[in-house]
């Protein structure tokens, strides 16, 4: 089994190859180790769109907006997802993005991922009908689950979610209340411990 640090260098070095700068190639490295990580299929599509960008053109987007569409070519991943690390702070503010025409759209999600922990928010991904909840980078919960991702998707949808609990402020209180029973009252005794702690002379 290949270690996630050969997977980082190997795929630098691809993307470098494949006509990428160093530093794309470094993020894209560090995007496909972050899909293996989850036991997605990054290698295998990051094969297949090297194999068909030598063949195909693909569109690049450099400058993200609310809404994004390729009539011509579909959007290369990689090119996207750079951007859209690169622009996370300012596309927080747009919280709903869509994409038209994106190839490899499991490599872009990739960065999507990253940029989730970037700003500390989850991040909701729509490709075509399929969901994907992206949890500040830590794990992506996905109903693809035994399906095949898509080599090209029709629509993306991208909306950044803003932190919520997951439970009412009644669940909270009624915990809070419970664990008030393990406070300890201060003590004379406690606090003459407290005041004389770190006071004898052991030299």
């Amino acid at each position: 089994m290949k270690s996630l640090s050969e997977i980082e260098t190997t795929v630098k070095r691809a993307s470098k190859a494949a006509g990428y700068s160093w530093g794309v190639s470094e993020e894209t490295g560090k995007s496909i180790r972050l899909l293996e990580l989850f036991s997605l299929p990054g290698i295998k599509h990051l094969n297949e769109y090297f194999n068909q960008k030598n063949k195909s053109k693909f569109e690049n987007l450099n400058l993200i907006s609310e809404n994004n569409f390729s009539s011509n070519y579909p959007f290369c991943p990689i090119t996207l997802g750079v951007s859209f690390l690169d622009q996370i702070n300012v596309l927080e503010n747009l919280k709903k993005i869509e994409f038209k025409n994106v190839a490899y759209p499991i490599i872009f999600i990739s960065f999507i991922s990253r940029s989730s922990e970037i700003i500390g928010k989850k991040i909701n991904v729509k490709i075509d009908e399929k969901k994907m909840l992206l949890n500040l980078n830590v794990n992506i919960f996905s109903n693809f689950i035994d399906q095949e991702f898509p080599k090209i998707a029709n629509t993306i949808e991208v909306n950044l979610l803003e932190n919520e609990d997951n439970f009412t402020d009644v669940e909270w209180n009624n915990l809070y209340k419970l664990s008030e029973e393990t406070f300890v009252e201060e003590s004379d005794s406690l606090k003459e411990g407290a005041a004389g702690a770190g006071l004898t002379d052991n030299d």
